[in-house]
């Protein structure tokens, strides 16, 4: 079942965006693991700003529903990124927001405009 519109869902970003730029520091792991991070963090950030009918979004240059397959493809990768290439903290933490993103991105409305 959909139920989240482009609002919650943005607001939803910006705690991602939050917690990708933190966990390195909070969680204690660095090296590629914190790197990865921060360079989520970023995109999260961009890709929000730059998607129309986001609270965010300062441009329509991406659609809403282009910003849903991309979140479903990040999803995926993240959590397999997790499991294949890191251990202990850094794995774990990985694993748990690919499935969150997927979770988000399945309780998502993506064609809505408005909310």
């Amino acid at each position: 079942m959909r139920i989240l519109g482009p609002s919650t869902h943005g607001a939803l970003d910006i705690v991602t965006v939050i917690v990708f730029a933190v966990a390195p520091t909070l969680i204690g792991f660095e090296g590629i693991a914190a790197t990865l991070a921060y360079v989520l963090a970023a995109v999260h950030l961009v890709m929000s700003v730059v998607t129309e009918g986001l609270p965010i979004s300062v441009s329509n240059l991406v659609p809403l529903p282009l910003h849903g397959m991309v979140e479903a493809v990040v999803g995926v990768t993240i959590g397999l990124i997790g499991w294949l290439a890191f251990d202990g903290a850094a794995q774990t933490f990985y694993l748990l927001m690919g499935i969150v993103i997927l979770l988000v991105f399945s309780v998502s409305r993506y064609d809505a405009a408005t909310d």
